[in-house]
């Protein structure tokens, strides 16, 4: 079993920057892939990054150059480092985790995830 656990959201200004974190439980984490995914209402869950064990990163291209994972498998924690915020980013940010050891796929799709967290609300003002 791993557990996530999401925190850093909050209200932000456009243009500034918040950083997201999520600490994991389980003795296998450090092999996983890890994603975060967001769902703004009335929206679908969507991707937004992902990093394998190795530290290999495929981002969304709404994101891409403005957001950054990254993960620290001493502390069990995986980052987003948001930058740019655009009100277009306002959402739930959701910590996922597919237990698929020394995997080097890119997942993409939020069925393809067996572990989340509970979400982190991030909201960029205009």
């Amino acid at each position: 079993q791993v557990q996530l656990v999401e925190s850093g959201g909050g209200l932000v200004q456009a243009g500034g920057s918040l950083r997201l974190s999520c600490v994991a439980s389980g003795r296998t984490f450090n092999t996983y892939p890890m994603g975060w995914f967001r769902q703004a209402p009335g929206k679908e869950r969507e991707f937004v990054a992902t990093i394998v064990w190795s530290g290999a990163t495929y981002y969304a291209d709404s994101v891409k150059g403005r957001f950054t994972i990254s993960r620290d498998n001493a502390k069990m924690t995986v980052y987003l480092q948001m930058n740019s915020l655009k009100p277009e980013d306002t959402a739930i940010y959701y910590c996922a985790a597919r237990p698929s050891i020394y995997s080097t796929t890119y997942y993409l799709n939020p069925y393809e995830y067996d572990y989340w967290g509970q979400g982190t609300q991030v909201t960029v003002s205009s």
